[in-house]
């Protein structure tokens, strides 16, 4: 039986259509299938392989890694030095009150050990997240969801949780004493690149300070770099009580982490103790990769050239048949007029060697998230492809 075939056969599938393109090799910002053809690669493993493509840098630390050893114990009873050192790394990065962090395996279980943690600390059992969010897709995490389309199949899901409206002002006074926590995304990925109002992202966070209630932000999507700052919330000058990292955290392995004080991550060790356990958070190969990966975007100057290559992308995506383009950096959704539309021009890309997508609720998007290493040629490549693409149409 052919790959293709095994793969339809085997592996659980989330589409009736998938791409099924069997790729063999990815480098930087390209990658490559088995029959030879070559991809400029605009979404990174939606925004995971941030410093691009099997760095040299991280292969080399999981390579060490795993001389050394690869799982010994459940998450958090010995002290493994990539973890440790991981996290130190980490916390001299972010606000002083973000200086504990508890490794997960990915971005749902982030939001879900957020969640025990911010009803743990408070003792209130209400959460509210906004509408078109994306936290994950585990049963608490669908909970979060913001768009009901999504999450209708699996109710009833966790009680107790509301939505809002994102980036409305009035929708702030819901918040109140009976409330654990508030999860919003610093910018809504899945929405299409949605950003806050400084007015608005600022009531927020004083609404959650008088009222008691822990302000969640999720930069699973727009942290490390993406958005031309280490972190999305810095150009806002707000800083959350827990925060939620994911996707790049692990250099391309898998891994993510829910961060938040001393004091408030203590109350997961009493009352029950193992208030929140796993068996492979903070695995020690992918904190390897991590720690080696954030070393890089720190070392690189990657960061700097985010908004020049943003720019570079946004000067040649000029086209009549382009309602719109929303930018945080090299975090784009790039606005057609349906989803017809952008699922042809996306088929076609393919086609001219360019690999993108669209996004979960904002299907008349495309998404451009590429890695941040990209080079200006492959840019230029790449709207050129489009360009000539939606000429085409």
């Amino acid at each position: 039986m052919t790959p293709r075939q095994l793969f339809l056969q085997h592996v659980g599938q989330t589409s009736v259509a998938p791409l099924a393109i069997n790729m063999v090799k990815a480098k930087g910002s390209r990658m490559w299938d088995a029959d030879g053809n070559e991809y400029i690669d605009l979404i990174a493993g939606i925004s995971v392989c941030h410093i691009g493509h099997c760095n040299q840098d991280v292969v080399e630390a999981i390579k060490k890694q795993a001389d050394e050893y690869l799982h010994l114990m459940v998450y958090g009873e010995l002290i493994e030095n990539p973890q440790v050192k991981f996290a130190h790394k980490l916390s001299r990065w972010l606000p002083a009150n973000l200086s504990s962090i508890f490794f997960t395996t990915g971005g749902s279980e982030a939001t879900e050990g957020a969640m025990k943690l911010a009803k743990r600390y408070t003792g209130r059992t209400n959460i509210i997240s906004f509408n078109r969010a994306y936290h994950g897709s585990t049963q608490g995490a669908l909970s979060l969801m913001g768009d009901e389309s999504w999450k209708q199949a699996y109710r009833p899901l966790l009680p107790g949780i509301s939505q809002l409206r994102f980036n409305h002002l009035e929708d702030l006074s819901f918040i109140d004493t009976d409330t654990a926590c508030v999860f919003a995304e610093t910018i809504q990925g899945e929405a299409g690149v949605q950003a806050p109002s400084r007015q608005w992202i600022h009531a927020l966070r004083a609404r959650c300070t008088e009222m008691g209630a822990l302000l969640v932000l999720d930069e699973i999507q727009c942290g490390f770099g993406r958005t031309g700052s280490l972190w999305a919330f810095e150009q806002y000058d707000v800083v959350p009580d827990i925060l939620l990292l994911g996707k790049a955290l692990g250099g391309g392995m898998p891994l993510g982490a829910f961060i938040a004080s001393p004091e408030i991550m203590k109350s997961l060790t009493v009352n029950p103790v193992l208030g929140h356990m796993n068996t492979f958070g903070g695995h020690p190969v992918c904190c390897a990769a991590g720690l080696a990966a954030f070393e890089v975007l720190l070392n690189s100057g990657m960061m700097n050239d985010v908004k020049r290559k943003a720019d570079l992308f946004l000067s040649q995506l000029v086209h009549p048949k382009i309602q719109h383009i929303n930018c945080q950096g090299l975090m784009m959704a790039v606005w057609f007029d349906s989803f017809e539309t952008n699922k042809v021009v996306i088929d076609a890309l393919l086609q001219r060697g360019v690999f993108t997508d669209w996004f979960l609720f904002a299907s008349e998007a495309m998404r451009i998230a590429p890695p941040l290493n990209i080079s200006d040629d492959d840019i230029i490549t790449a709207t050129r492809a489009i360009i000539q693409t939606l000429n085409d149409l």
